[in-house]
């Protein structure tokens, strides 16, 4: 069985509010295949990507989530980035992480858990304790 897990990062620091403030990032772990990236604020963007499967891709069921447009969340997630962290970040480099919405491609990373260590590095932001690998 794969990890499920939510981690919320606001104010400097992995925080489990309910009412976190901006800047915020939440990744949603599901299975180990799916992580849901929600960030704000999102300028130009819809503040929602994937890393690993996009779940329609994943259920092979298009009603399962919403298209993304990979390029502008490359790009609204690095604006983010420098916002929460003063950290400029390549969107290129974002958009390499970020979970296509085509079935034939496979994620680099077994687990997705691995994405969002790399997402998290890239950002400039810790990494939670139950994100780390086993030793």
């Amino acid at each position: 069985m794969g990890m499920f897990g939510t981690f919320t990062y606001s104010a400097g620091s992995w925080t489990g509010t309910d009412s976190p403030t901006e800047p915020v990032l939440v990744i949603d772990v599901h299975d180990s295949d799916i992580a849901t990236v929600d960030y704000r604020p999102a300028v130009d963007a819809a503040g929602r990507c994937y890393l690993g499967y996009q779940p329609r891709v994943y259920f092979e069921d298009p009603a399962a989530s919403d298209p993304v447009d990979n390029d502008a969340e490359a790009r609204g997630l690095a604006r983010w980035a420098r916002t929460a962290t003063g950290r400029d970040v390549d969107p290129d480099d974002v958009l390499a992480l970020l979970a296509p919405d085509d079935e034939d491609a496979d994620p680099e990373d077994l687990f997705v858990e691995d994405t969002v260590r790399r997402l998290l590095e890239l950002a400039g932001l810790p990494v939670p304790e139950e994100l780390l690998p086993e030793e």
